[in-house]
């Protein structure tokens, strides 16, 4: 008897198809670290201010300082938490009601922050606040 043996072929590797597999995930790992590098960057400019003035106050303000560390100054005295500002800016008003305030915050502040500052002043009664900008440089 004889048996027939049979021959094996070569494999081949289909390259039309791999081509199509690794373009797919080329795109895909693409799109994907795009997307996170710009969400991790996310960063908000806040504009400048092109009609600011001086103020033409003589009674020199009582400046709320916000720093970039997020420290607290009301005038000279540092307030230890937001939740202090609110019973400090009532003893203020009540100490000098005539004296306006003014803040002035660091660009680094967080929105947030900021945001809970600016509820405390509210809840102090504060109607009025002018803030400080930096002057534009002429060129």
């Amino acid at each position: 008897m004889r048996f027939y043996v049979k021959r094996r072929r070569t494999p081949q590797i289909i390259i039309v198809s791999l081509i199509d597999i690794f373009a797919m995930l080329l795109i895909f790992f693409i799109v994907t670290t795009t997307f996170k590098t710009a969400q991790s960057e996310l960063a908000i400019h806040l504009p400048e201010s092109k009609t600011a003035s001086l103020n033409d106050n003589p009674v020199n303000p009582v400046v709320l300082a916000i720093t970039s560390d997020e420290k607290i100054y009301l005038g000279d005295r540092q307030i230890s938490t937001v939740d202090d500002l609110v019973p400090a800016l009532k003893q203020m008003q009540t100490d000098s009601p005539q004296r306006p305030l003014a803040m002035s915050a660091s660009k680094e502040v967080s929105f947030g922050f900021l945001v809970k500052i600016l509820d405390s002043l509210r809840e102090a009664g504060v109607k009025n606040l002018p803030t400080f900008t930096q002057p534009r440089d002429q060129k």
